[in-house]
């Protein structure tokens, strides 16, 4: 299956099926640092299966497609034509991949650069400044930021990323000249969609579960409608028991057992449940054996043990490995 393949094994067995005469034509566009990946990564390809290769190809010419129909009508001309193409469901996959390379074009700087040198330079920032900012860096890394802001001033920024749609050129201008003392400015002329619900509830997914509690409590103070919908986008330890027997069964197999027993030291007996019928009774045997002699577990080393977990699960997902239901949408054939 293709899903076993990293994205750069992906770029490998399109340049590979390209032939030599047409690869080194791409290859012109790269930067010095893209063709040594690329070129590793053909080096060490070996053999791919030719539906594994005609899978690929058709996802790359589907990409390539995407990126032209919405360079040259924006993103709801794509959407349009997408959709008459090949179906909601694919258009929207292929939409969000392509925005997110749109995105890479701007601010390529504070993707590189020192997380501690960012916060210095937004922590005074406004809110919204910060939010258009983190819009565009890695989603760990914005996790890593707002849980170095102050407690309120943490809230305000996830709620106003959760409210973004749009940037335009001259609003991330504005942006970049406020921190041009810092970093080179880089203009875009292409309106991409940045932040909203989804960003942040993959953002508060890769937060620890202490600042997770304290923003939604804080942002359900004032916004609680708001809150529930980053909450039903996101997973977290407690949907365990919404995921399918086979889905639990893979992630377990994955999982520290020395996490799972701190994680289910703190967890209710309906995750607990859930998590034993999927395992073997040597293992559930082992579990609660160790669960008994594990006694004063601090709070964080539980919730720690949790999120490590939740990581766990959500790199599954990302690899095709199980699937998780994130608020109700996916439809799931048996």
């Amino acid at each position: 299956m293709t899903t076993s393949l990293r994205p750069e094994q992906k770029a490998a067995t399109v340049i590979v099926s390209l032939g030599v005469d047409k690869a080194s034509k791409v290859y012109k566009y790269l930067s010095e640092e893209e063709i040594e990946k690329l070129t590793v990564e053909v080096a060490k390809l070996g053999h791919v299966e030719a539906k594994a290769t005609e899978e690929i190809l058709d996802d790359f010419y589907k990409t390539c497609l995407t990126q032209k129909v919405v360079t040259d009508g924006g993103l709801e001309y794509a959407r349009t034509v997408l959709e008459k193409a090949f179906g909601e469901s694919t258009a929207n996959n292929l939409l969000q991949k392509v925005t997110q390379s749109l995105k890479s074009r701007s601010f390529g700087f504070i993707r590189k650069s020192d997380s501690k040198n960012l916060f210095s330079i937004l922590q005074h920032e406004r809110p919204q400044t910060i939010a258009l900012v983190l819009s565009y860096t890695t989603e760990d890394m914005t996790a890593e930021l707002i849980s170095e802001l102050p407690p309120e001033k943490r809230f305000k920024v996830v709620e106003a990323i959760a409210r973004m749609e749009s940037a335009s050129p001259d609003g991330i201008k504005i942006v970049e000249d406020e921190i041009k003392r810092k970093f080179s400015g880089i203009i875009t002329t292409d309106y991409t969609t940045v932040g909203g619900i989804d960003y942040i509830a993959n953002v508060m997914n890769r937060m620890d579960r202490g600042n997770e509690k304290l923003i939604f409590e804080e942002l359900g103070k004032k916004d609680a409608d708001l809150a529930d919908t980053i909450r039903k986008k996101m997973f977290v330890f407690e949907d365990i028991v919404t995921m399918d027997n086979r889905s639990i069964q893979r992630f377990i197999r994955e999982c520290d057992m020395k996490d799972m027993v701190y994680a289910l030291k703190g967890t209710n007996e309906q995750i607990s449940e859930a998590i034993f019928a999927n395992m073997s009774s040597r293992m559930r045997e082992s579990i609660i054996s160790d669960m008994e002699v594990t006694v004063n577990v601090r709070v964080k080393d539980v919730q720690e043990a949790q999120q490590r977990i939740v990581a766990t699960i959500r790199r599954l997902e990302e690899e095709g490995e199980l699937i998780i239901s994130k608020g109700g949408k996916d439809d799931i054939i048996a």
